[in-house]
């Protein structure tokens, strides 16, 4: 037909249940189970159906249904009970934030994904559900916090397998009625609306809100009538196009985020860009403040003092960089915006790259985003440890171990991965409390208390759920493939509850070595196929759109799972998302990750999995190698690297196999007690894994390493019309004025060999080229096994410096002097980025 318009006709909810609605637009309901079951229970089929979206359900039940319920006193009765335990939530006034930081300053958060529920499909995988579970923590911690992303129409893509394994891709219109989302309004009344300009075009971006518990994330959306069809599809598809989409949707999420913030009158004090998509904000930060007045670089040093950059790619191929015309189409005006020029801006990004067998200088966001902060961060210990030596480069003459990147361990939110029956089970052995106490390791210890049997009942009662769910995901597939009616009905009986089940759920990417299981395909066959001890894998994930390797790789398992060998002992599912996730995180006897270390910059999977009891059997590599402790899981390897991709892939398949048949499977089906038992195990997983690697500890965390310090440092750097950041940005311009004048020369008086607790003499001899004698540190430094030991030398007058260096270990030493340029009032010794090495005299 001709459609002339469309209506939504909302249900009439009885008054009996009618804060249903209200709830259905808070996403509290997605970390609440109970919540979700009272939507489920109006119509199971239509909530399935509609990837178990509260709105939708209730556009979808006839009126009818809703009076039966309405008049049902068990339904009522929870009805009641999850009404009052979210009142409880929204209302609780003694949070951890008002007990422990009662004066903190607002928060602005920027992703370009958010993984909240699979039925809000903004997200593509690990980095989204990171960043949804930082908002949910936030809330749930009572912080002053705002999100702002991105409201993608046709979100990330829905995967389909073909009937020989290969992956497809099919993309939704998403119906914006029946989302769980409100449009954003200004103070007086009126839906916000900003405009950014991107090269020649003025666009129109509407703001919607996303309600998370106690938060809200605004979402920004092009398509509104006001703009041209080419510019209503910026915001269609998360990842999806070429370079000159990305960057039209990275200056979106910065520029017109900001703008959001400002136009509904947002605070903010600190500003966190989750990984470089979102490090053109800074563009727009500083465009206000030339605006009021000051200079682009005194600007500059206001704007990145109380800005936080977590970068969560270990792989250079990973980090964003674009060519210099690309940029010049869509950031061409922005230099006289900002009262700068093109050179300057520019270099602020600059990441020289070799393209075609040429090198070339490009704009990197990941460079942008570290210029444009005063505080970075990775995702794990190792991470932060692979970011310093892939960014060291920015900082001439440092050492990786001093570059100014730390690092602060992702963590899962809790409550939205653990099963509502292992939360059961918690709650007869933790406090009351315990959910407000998730980082407390402490508190877990409880877990002790709980018996081996009702651990097993527990598992084994998600572990069927999660069978129930897979065999009807099979049947859908193969049904739409056209499969045989004897290959359709043998779904029936996929898989068994009894036999050890290890899940492998993530994004394809070759370096996660999806594949790694199968280079021993005989030996794979006797594991799986023991009479007696039976283990069987199921795996699920996507690759991205242009990613054949990583689809390959998908086909591969497929194949696999096909052979009369494997059939049945290898499963595979399709459109992996976050109802995937939540079923394989709880019902898998064990969670299995082998990534090729050290490229796994953290993952989160393996944290989810360990919260309902199921060990981790990984690679010792971003959050397990932290994680791990003899006790709860198994490794995979050695913690080393190898030259050779071939020989670490041979030794890592084979510890595989190896843990696998002496340890694991010989543990789950043995009959031991105490510290032997499978049940022991179990304990461990939870009690050492759910308080470390909380999304609540990550959270935390960022507030005490960062949000407070920069808050308290912007504030310091901007106050009295920016008086520090102006002295800082006038003190760099003239320190690298004259840093190439500057000369340094060193001479020491060092023994063949000598005794810990003696000394060596070290001198210098400084030409300042005018920059003050006190403004610079001159410091010996002692490299002994790779580990730096820094010794200040004293100004004697003159431009000499010296002082009797300690030598105060046994060891190799290498003695250097250098010097570093430094005021009072920087965030670190090398914001400057300035370093020189003396030479010999």
């Amino acid at each position: 037909m001709n459609v002339i318009g469309k209506v939504t006709v909302l249900p009439q909810l009885p008054p009996s249940i009618a804060r249903l609605s209200e709830l259905a637009y808070n996403l509290y309901w997605s970390w609440t189970p109970h919540a979700q079951m009272l939507y489920r229970d109006l119509d199971a089929q239509v909530w399935e159906r509609f990837q178990q979206n509260p709105v939708r359900t209730l556009l979808e039940v006839p009126q009818a249904r809703l009076e039966t319920l309405a008049a049902d006193k068990d339904y009522l009765a929870r009805y009641t009970q999850v009404m009052a335990d979210f009142d409880a939530y929204m209302n609780l006034k003694k949070t951890w934030a008002s007990k422990n930081t009662p004066d903190m300053k607002p928060v602005a958060y920027f992703s370009m994904e958010y993984g909240f529920h699979e039925s809000v499909p903004i997200y593509s995988g690990g980095l989204g559900v990171l960043a949804g579970d930082h908002c949910k923590s936030a809330s749930d911690l009572g912080l002053p916090f705002t999100a702002v992303g991105m409201l993608f129409h046709q979100g990330y893509f829905r995967q389909l397998f073909d009937k020989d394994g290969w992956q497809n891709e099919a993309y939704d219109e998403l119906d914006l009625t029946t989302l769980p989302i409100t449009p954003a309004r200004t103070a007086d009344g009126q839906e916000a609306r900003v405009s950014v300009r991107i090269g020649n075009r003025e666009i129109h971006v509407r703001i919607w809100n996303l309600i998370i518990g106690r938060i809200r994330v605004l979402l920004l959306d092009t398509n509104v009538p006001e703009n041209s069809e080419d510019d209503r599809k910026l915001t269609a598809r998360l990842y999806g196009g070429n370079q000159e989409l990305r960057v039209q949707q990275y200056v979106l999420l910065g520029v017109a985020g900001i703008r959001a913030l400002r136009a509904l009158d947002v605070p903010a004090s600190v500003y966190h860009m989750n990984e470089g998509h979102a490090a053109l904000l800074g563009l727009e930060r500083i465009r206000e403040a030339v605006e009021k007045g000051l200079d682009f670089r005194t600007a500059l040093e206001t704007v990145a003092s109380s800005t936080l950059f977590t970068t969560h790619t270990p792989v250079a191929a990973g980090n964003d960089a674009f060519t210099y015309d690309l940029m010049d189409r869509y950031l061409g005006g922005w230099p006289a915006l900002l009262s700068t020029t093109r050179e300057e801006l520019y270099e602020l990004a600059r990441h020289d790259q070799n393209w075609d067998g040429q090198t070339v200088p490009a704009f990197s966001m990941t460079v942008f985003a570290l210029r444009m902060s005063r505080a970075a961060n990775g995702v794990s210990e190792l991470h932060g440890e692979v970011s310093r030596d892939m960014w060291k480069f920015l900082y001439p003459g440092a050492e990786a171990e001093e570059v100014p990147i730390g690092h602060v361990t992702n963590g899962a939110h809790n409550l939205t991965f653990t099963s509502q029956a292992m939360r059961d089970l918690l709650g007869t052995v933790l406090p009351k409390d315990w959910t407000e106490r998730l980082e407390d390791e402490d508190m877990w210890k409880a877990v002790d208390g709980l018996s081996d049997q009702q651990l097993s009942d527990v598992q084994l009662e998600t572990k069927r759920e999660m069978i129930g769910f897979i065999r009807l995901r099979m049947r859908e597939q193969m049904l739409r493939n056209g499969a045989s009616a004897a290959d359709v009905a043998a779904t029936d009986t996929l898989m068994d509850a009894q036999a050890l089940t290890i899940g492998f759920a993530r994004r394809f990417a070759t370096y996660k070595r999806a594949t790694l299981l199968f280079r021993d395909r005989e030996r794979l066959s006797k594991i799986v196929n023991d009479p007696e001890r039976p283990v069987q894998f199921v795996f699920a994930g996507k690759a991205h759109p242009a990613d054949n390797p990583g689809k390959a790789f998908i086909q591969e398992i497929y194949a696999m799972s096909q052979e009369p060998e494997f059939r049945g002992k290898i499963v595979i599912l399709e459109n992996y998302d976050m109802n995937v996730a939540r079923h394989l995180v709880q019902g898998v006897d064990i969670w299995l990750n082998n990534p090729r270390r050290p490229l796994e910059a953290s993952g989160t999977s393996g944290m989810k999995a360990s919260f309902n009891g199921s060990p981790n059997f990984s690679v010792l590599d971003g959050w397990w190698r932290e994680g791990y402790d003899g006790t709860n899981g198994w490794p995979i390897g050695d913690e080393r690297e190898y030259a050779d991709l071939n020989v670490q892939d041979d030794a890592d398949a084979y510890s595989l196999y190896q843990t696998l048949e002496d340890d694991i499977v010989p543990r789950y089906y043995g009959d031991a007690t105490g510290d032997a038992s499978w049940a022991y195990s179990v304990r461990r997983s939870i009690e050492t894994v759910s308080p470390r690697f909380s999304m609540q500890r990550q959270v935390i965390d960022y507030v005490q390493k960062f949000y407070l310090p920069l808050a308290e440092r912007g504030a310091a750097v901007a106050d009295k019309d920016s008086a520090q950041a102006r002295a800082i940005a006038g003190w760099k311009t003239w320190v690298r004025q004259q840093w190439p004048h500057t000369s340094l020369s060193a001479h020491t008086d060092l023994p063949a060999t000598c005794h810990p607790g003696q000394t060596a003499p070290v001198s210098a001899q400084v030409n300042p080229a005018g920059i003050s004698l006190d403004e610079l540190r001159v410091e010996a430094v002692l490299n002994r096994a790779g580990h730096l030991t820094r010794f200040p030398l004293s100004n004697q007058g003159d431009g000499v410096f010296s002082a009797d260096v300690p030598l105060a270990e046994s060891g190799l030493y290498s003695v250097g002097v250098r010097m570093i340029p430094e005021i009072d009032g920087l965030s670190n010794e090398l914001e400057a980025g300035l370093i020189k090495w003396a030479t010999g005299k």
